[in-house]
């Protein structure tokens, strides 16, 4: 039975992945048709981190060096992204939204917050938190279960 509840959870978190892969690929392209989803993230995680290093969000999101710079590099050239040197490491850069990156932020976060309205017209409040709650938590999980692996222990990598 435990496995077939980890079956079900398997199927259904494939499904909302797709399904969220596909809504953050039209809400990127809200924001600039040639932003790709996976930037538009990290759009958010600046506006809610001002002033941050590069390298910490590649280290937050998993991703390599290469990666978070080639992403950067784009959202820069669309003149969404500041970056300036950091003083406390001459390697580093600090990143922030430009006025620019943070009103097509903004503006595609509304569109998003109203297709959950929508989609979640007959929720009640309290299921609104309580799946906040639910999905901080599997996030938390995740992530601890990836650090666990990255460690060396026998844990599988986390979704």
């Amino acid at each position: 039975m435990v496995d077939e509840n980890f079956r079900e959870l398997e199927r259904e978190l494939g499904l909302f992945l797709r399904r969220a892969h596909a809504a953050s690929a039209a809400v990127a392209r809200g924001v600039h048709p040639d932003l790709e989803p996976a930037a538009y993230e990290l759009l958010a995680l600046i506006a809610a981190t001002p002033v941050v290093r590069a390298s910490d969000l590649a280290a937050h999101i998993g991703v390599g060096r290469g990666t978070m710079s080639r992403q950067l590099s784009r959202l820069a050239e669309l003149g969404f992204v500041a970056r300036r040197p950091d003083p406390d490491d001459f390697r580093g850069q600090l990143l922030s939204l430009t006025d620019v990156g943070r009103e097509r932020l903004e503006s595609a976060q509304a569109s998003r917050r109203g297709y959950l309205h929508t989609a979640l017209a007959d929720w009640s409040p309290e299921e609104i938190v309580d799946l906040s709650r639910q999905l901080a938590r599997l996030n938390g999980a995740l992530t601890q279960a990836r650090q666990q692996s990255a460690a060396g222990s026998p844990v599988p990598r986390a979704v």
